[in-house]
């Protein structure tokens, strides 16, 4: 019997998006799952070399929970983005969390596959120097070929 395969697609850069895709990814991987990650728009910021922009926005994210109540309109005042990200990042490594750095390197050496999409690298004109080694390029194609034939496909 064939194991179990997962594909992810991520499409966010933020804080809070890049958590997901890495964690069921290591996750499954752990199971041991075939696991590919397709990073698309926004979320190939997860694939930077260096991390440290990537950030929490406290505005139109009405779920998040901040440690005094605040207003909506607090959160466009300038440096509150900081601010939620230094709160969030604390949080974490106060909590045990891994770091994003932490966990796409589990990912890695747990052999999920990283797949970018090149024609997100072309159009915002990345250059590929800017990431980390140990990923793939390929376009919507090459994604599917593997995402087709999957157990779990997630939107993320």
């Amino acid at each position: 019997m064939a194991g179990k395969k997962m594909a992810i697609i991520a499409t966010k850069g933020t804080l809070d998006m890049a958590y997901p895709p890495l964690i069921l990814g290591s996750t499954a991987a752990s199971l041991g799952w075939d696991v590919q990650v397709f990073f698309t728009f926004y979320g190939l910021q997860l694939l930077r070399k260096d991390l440290s922009g990537i950030a929490i926005s406290p505005l139109a994210n009405p779920a998040m929970p901040m440690p005094v109540p605040m207003p909506v309109i607090v959160s466009v005042l300038p440096g509150m983005e900081a601010m939620a990200t230094m709160m969030m990042k604390k949080k974490m490594k106060d909590k045990g969390v891994a770091s994003l750095e932490e966990l796409r390197t589990i990912c890695l050496e747990s052999d999920v596959k990283f797949i970018a999409c090149q024609m997100t690298v072309d159009l915002f004109e990345f250059d590929k120097s800017e990431f980390i080694d140990g990923i793939e390029y390929g376009g919507a194609a090459t994604f599917l070929k593997f995402a087709g034939d999957t157990d779990v496909c997630l939107f993320i």
